[in-house]
């Protein structure tokens, strides 16, 4: 017989208080849930007295002398009595509102397919051009793993979200197509901009990392796009490299709202299963279900490092490594630097070291080339506490974007070959530049079999050149 499992952290006082504050709570419920059960049964069985009673009383009465029985009442109107007037009312006017124009969705078929670009976890993206205006753009199929069951609401919230949006740096929904067949609900597609490059498949095909000018650009149209989200409340969930685009002009734009969804103040409870597992924050590992907009600003602490390391800051197999990865990076907390994490679902379970690693100082040995106004904008964006990370308009307000090297102008920014468009970079063989001081040495064997010379006595001596 297996006991109750202990906590691995050391029992104190608030601990034995909290779980006996639970167990009052729990007699307490069962007492107002018995209760409630003896009010029930007493109501049902008052309820089949008075039915009982009311039943004898009307036999007793059935079976008494008929003179005993009341006469039938007498009738008052007069039978040829004639028929009152009725006052003419003015007739009611009806509230009419204006029905809303339903706009038949267009055939895909409006559309030709040129390449496949990749498949998410939400559906598939391919590059197609509009045969009407000639436009390219994205076509999206919407996956629908149960159709049965109508549309996911995965779906539905990136439909919903995108119509909502209108910020430069969030992709464009165009319109909602449909299949030839529209009997079959799978065959929905969303239209959105075509951009040619997102940032994983960028940084996975450069040479170098990007500048540190081009990386602020970066940062700060995605933290741009992220506070335009949050101040109309909305949580993306799912940041990362891979879901923002970048086209040949500079413009970076946040895609894949899949994962998406409208939250309040204070935020409702919600499912901890989202981001990406390298990009998730640590009170979600934890299994917190109530959290806020702290865990895209931890997604973007992350695509920050990846901007400046080139690929993904915090590679964890699992949740467990994913958390010490984490913990080595961040430092381990402590009750002063996050105040009640113990509480927190998986954090019961947690082994950590006695001393603790101070946070930041790690964090800030791994980029030692940063400036520090830039080292402290990182640390801050990957604060182990919720609580203390910045909003996205505190970001954007940060000295770190104010310091040479200021954000480079996006019509400066450098053009990639796009993946996507299935273009390729094409080298041209140019000669290389002469060395300085040093002049080139021109034998004759350099021109053999390409001309021949010959003197011209005819001609003055002369020397000429003949092709052969």
């Amino acid at each position: 017989m297996t006991g109750k499992l202990k906590s691995r952290w050391a029992d104190e006082d608030e601990d034995a208080a909290l779980e006996a504050q639970r167990k009052r709570e729990k007699e307490e419920k069962k007492r107002a849930k018995a209760d409630k059960q003896r009010r029930a049964e007493e109501a049902v069985r008052e309820q089949q007295q008075q039915q009982e009673a009311a039943a004898a009383a009307e036999a007793e009465a059935h079976n008494g002398d008929i003179s005993s029985r009341p006469t039938k009442r007498r009738k008052l109107t007069p039978e040829h009595s004639e028929p009152a007037v009725r006052e003419e009312l003015p007739l009611a006017k009806l509230l009419r509102f204006p029905a809303p124009q339903w706009k038949k969705c267009r055939s895909v078929e409006d559309y030709e397919k040129l390449n496949d670009i990749e498949e998410g976890a939400y559906g598939w993206v391919s590059r197609a051009k509009d045969m009407t205006t000639g436009k390219v753009v994205a076509l999206k199929r919407l996956k629908m793993d149960n159709a049965h069951d109508g549309i996911p609401v995965t779906g539905l919230r990136e439909i919903q979200t995108l119509m909502d949006c209108d910020h430069p740096n969030i992709i464009t929904l165009r319109e909602v197509v449909v299949g030839e067949d529209t009997t079959k609900i799978e065959n929905i597609f969303l239209v959105l901009d075509f951009l040619e490059h997102d940032l994983k498949t960028l940084l996975e095909d450069m040479s170098e990392p990007f500048l540190n000018s081009e990386i602020k650009t970066l940062l700060q149209q995605l933290t741009s796009g992220v506070s335009y989200l949050h101040e109309n409340w909305i949580l993306h969930r799912d940041l990362k490299t891979s879901n923002l685009l970048l086209n040949n002009r500079g413009v970076l734009k946040i895609a894949d709202f899949g994962m998406a969804r409208y939250f309040g103040d204070p935020p409702p409870k919600m499912t901890q299963l989202v981001v990406t597992l390298w990009y998730r924050a640590p009170e979600l590992l934890l299994g917190a279900e109530i959290y806020g907009t702290a865990v895209d600003m931890w997604s973007v602490g992350c695509i920050f490092g990846e901007l400046l390391t080139k690929e993904p800051l915090l590679q964890g197999k699992n949740e467990v490594d994913e958390l010490s990865k984490i913990f080595e990076l961040c430092g381990i907390p402590t009750d002063d630097t996050w105040p009640g994490f113990k509480r927190l679902p998986n954090a019961r379970s947690l082994r950590l070291p006695k001393n603790p690693v101070s946070q930041g100082s790690v964090l800030r040995a791994k980029f030692p080339f940063l400036t520090s106004a830039g080292s402290s904008l990182l640390v801050s964006l990957l604060e182990l506490n919720p609580a203390r990370r910045p909003s996205a308009r505190e970001v954007l307000e940060h000295t770190f974007f104010r310091e040479d090297p200021k954000p480079k102008s996006t019509e400066m920014f450098p053009t990639f070959p796009s993946k996507a468009g299935q273009e390729k970079r094409r080298r041209r063989v140019t000669p290389n530049a002469p060395a300085r001081g040093k002049v080139p040495e021109i034998k004759a064997t350099d021109f053999s079999g390409i001309f021949a010379g010959r003197e011209d006595e005819e001609k003055g001596g002369g020397f000429s050149l003949k092709l052969i």
